[in-house]
Formats: structure tokens, sequence, C-alpha cells
């Protein structure tokens, strides 16, 4: 098929260049002249693994163009894919004026029937505020459009797995010609009969699928560390805990690692957003709510941790960081616990050091009075204490006995428990995870000691 996609961001090119990879001819269409000048010649704005390869490949076919002309993109496609932006505003609801703002364009250069495929998280509602405007310009849904609502369910750091194989292809459309015509471009990704397949419903529904997904999803993190916290004053270790609800087929195993809380660009919005949108309907939504306060709180609850083990003042004392982007396998640091977490320490007086193997450029923007180490033992130079906020596998391999000796006390904050406690305290480490039991904080709550293992 013929293809627009408006939007360049992880969205908007991971579905641009998947679909080209798909046989389709595709458009990508951004306001930004210096980014679309870059993603001519392959250079993407952001890492994403595997995608740079994908878009330089599907540019070399001429499967995949880019350009800043709306009316280009849209006059010679079938599909227009909306993947911009829909920011958090301050009082909670979606920013829905990328969306506006687009569909605004949209009518004055559309010329023939075309399928407007939204693809940005908006909330229940939208699909009126876009009607409306076409309708103003004499545009008849059913004649001169159709519109389809097919919510992304990408990981950053995975998004291109988890294009190729999707759990599920959700499209909402009142029209059910046009949401066949949008699934053409996703059966390919189906390769067998028992794969999960396309789901096909209500405009209302599919928004409100998406939003639930990310609401339970921050809802498991936030019930973890909730377990966590606790397991930390019983004695209870939360790798086991978790490990021991993952087998549970009810339950199954993801977003069960306890930690520094969920980040990112989707989680934390998207709640907010469908918090806003309840109580925009009349309904109080106490269970949403705290879950996002439990995220905040496991904020504070990591600085809480980081001051105790340092005698209870951070004044002047140096802390080492691992980890600034919101996870691992991105450079994205949107709404990244971490951070916050630097915040909240330099607020108490902390100096900083930081290194993270990708998002320091992005860091650097936001983050000011902070130094920014080479490497991982770079930061732990002299600090007075290491803490880990991002769970890259370079961090897990590091040689502790060089990090020991390079601290200026061996204290260890494992804000992702990518060590462990036993290991951490044979090494002389003053070692705390979360939700885990060091085998002196093991005895002390009247537990044993967990030998190591000798082989024999």
């Amino acid at each position: 098929m013929r293809v627009c996609v408006v939007g360049t961001g992880y969205v908007g090119l991971v579905t641009g260049a998947a679909l080209a990879s798909l046989g389709n001819s595709v458009i990508c269409i951004d306001r930004d002249e210096e980014k679309i000048a870059n993603l001519k010649t392959g250079n993407i704005p952001f890492y994403e693994k595997g995608l740079e390869g994908l878009v330089t490949k599907n540019l070399s076919a001429r499967r995949l163009s880019f350009t800043t002309n709306l009316a280009t993109g849209v006059t010679s496609s079938d599909v227009i894919f909306i993947a911009v932006g829909t920011p958090l505003r301050p009082t909670g609801g979606a920013d829905l004026s990328q969306i506006i703002s687009v569909t605004k364009d949209l009518v004055k250069v559309m010329a023939g029937y075309k399928i407007i495929v939204v693809k940005s998280t908006v909330p229940v509602g939208t699909s009126e505020l876009i009607l409306d405007i076409f309708a103003r310009e004499g545009r008849a849904e059913g004649e001169d459009f159709d519109m389809v609502f097919n919510p992304e369910f990408l990981r950053e750091g995975d998004a291109l797995y988890d294009f190729f194989h999707p759990t599920r292809i959700v499209i909402g459309s009142n029209n059910e010609r046009a949401g066949q015509k949008v699934a053409e471009l996703f059966k390919p990704l189906i390769k067998k009969p028992e794969e999960p397949g396309i789901i096909f419903t209500t405009i209302a529904n599919a928004k409100m699928i998406k939003y639930a997904a990310n609401t339970f999803l921050a809802s498991r993190i936030s019930f973890i560390n909730e377990i966590a916290n606790i397991c930390e004053r019983v004695g209870a270790d939360v790798r086991e805990v978790a490990k021991g609800l993952g087998y549970d087929r009810r339950l199954g195993n993801g977003y069960l690692s306890a930690g520094i809380g969920f980040g990112g660009p989707c989680l934390t919005k998207d709640l907010k957003a469908l918090i806003k949108m309840a109580q925009d309907h009349g309904y109080e939504p106490y269970h949403l709510k705290s879950i996002l306060e439990k995220n905040e709180h496991q904020v504070r609850e990591v600085v809480r941790k980081i001051k105790e083990a340092m005698g209870g003042t951070l004044y002047n004392k140096r802390i080492g960081i691992l980890g600034l982007a919101f996870k691992a396998e991105t450079s994205d640091v949107r709404n990244s616990n971490a951070l916050r977490i630097i915040e909240l320490l330099k607020d108490q007086g902390a100096t900083i050091r930081a290194y993270d193997p990708l998002a320091m450029p992005e860091a650097k923007r936001i983050l000011l009075s902070v130094e920014y180490a080479r490497d991982a033992y770079s930061a732990a130079e002299g600090s007075n204490a290491l803490v880990i906020l991002t769970d890259w596998d370079e961090f897990k391999d590091l040689d502790l006995g060089r990090i020991k000796k390079l601290l200026a006390t061996p204290i260890i904050i494992d804000g992702r428990n990518i060590y462990e406690p036993d290991k951490m305290a044979e090494m002389g480490f003053n070692y705390r995870g979360v939700g885990r039991q060091s085998p002196e904080a093991n005895l002390a709550k009247g537990g044993r000691r967990t030998l190591p293992k000798t082989g024999r």
C-alpha cells in the first residue's frame, strides 16, 4: 500500500520503517527540517535497537522516504497514520494540540478518499474532536475519509521486536471496510493461525485498551515495589517472591521486577491521563491514584536508603550514579526516575558524578550542576557511594574488585537488583538492593545465613 506517517518520533519512525520493510511505499513527514535532513541520510535522532539499519535498508530500496511537505505525503497515499506526541498537560490530561494541528493541516491538503489512522495515544472523545474539524471544512466521514484508531504496544529498546511479533493488533473503527483495509497492512505479521490476531472493536474500546494496558503494567510495578519494601522489613527476598508469583499462570512474570519505580514517556503519562479522563466524567479513580502515589513514594524510598547508608546526611558527599535513561537499551530520559532521584540528592547537598552508555547527551540538556563521567569506573572513583539506577548489561559485568578500590567508602545502592547480596557482602561492600536481604540483615531478623556453594 501507499502509506504516509505524520510524526517521526519513536512510534512514527518505527511504524514507518517497519511498514516499509513489509513491502509498502512509506513517506514519513515531520515539520523539523533538520530532523528530516538527517533522516534522509539514515541518521536517526534517538537510539532504538536495529532501527538505524532498518531505515537505511528501506531508504536504499526506495520503499521509505522523508519530507517536510505534508501535501506530498498525503496526496500520494491511501492510508495516513498520525503518530504525533500527546504529552501531559499540567492539569494531568493529554495535550492534543499536535493532533489538532495535524488534523487542520490534513483537511486542507486531502484530495480524494483517505483512511486516517490515529496511532497516538489519545483519550476517549478525541475522535469527536477530529470529526468536528473535518465537518467544519465540509468533509464527510464515510465519503471523504474514514477514521481508524490503532494503538501501539511498543516497548522502547524492543520496539522493532514488538512490531514484528505483536501480542495483538487492535483496530477501532466505525467503518468495517476501513478497518479491514488497515488490517491488511498487519496481516503479514500473523504467520500462524494459533498466533494472537487482530482485534476489531469500537473506537472507544481501542483507546481504552491502550490506556488500560499501560495502567495495568504500572500497577504491577507499584505492587511489586510495595511488596519489596515489606520484604526488607520482614526478612524476605522479593526476587524469590516474584519468582513464586510468576509461576502462577493467572499472573505471569512480566513487570514484577522491584526497583526505583516506573518512568519513561508512556506509563506515567497514560496513568495520569486516565485519572483525569475519569475525573472529567464524574468518577474519582482512587485505585489509579494510589498506583501513582506509590510510584512517587518509591523514588523517595530510594533516596532515603542512600541517605541511611551514608550515615543520615548527604551534605558534601559525592555520589556516583550509574544509569540515566529510564530503562536500558534506550537513550530516552523523558520522565526518568533516575533524573528525579539525582535532583533530590542534589537538593540535600550531594555532588553527583554520573555515567550512562547512551543517555548522557540527552541528560545534559536537563540535568545541570552534574559531572558526567567517561565510564562506570570514573563515576565510582572517589565517590562515597555508587548508586545503580538503570540496569545496563555493562553494569552487571563490572570488575567489582576494582570498583571497591575506587570508592572512598564501599557503599553500593542497587536500585535495579543486578547484584546478589551474599556475593556483595562477601566482597566487603555495604550493599543495599530493593527488597533483597543481605546476610547480616537476614540474621538480624532471625533468619539463617546462606552459605556460598562450595561444589562439594
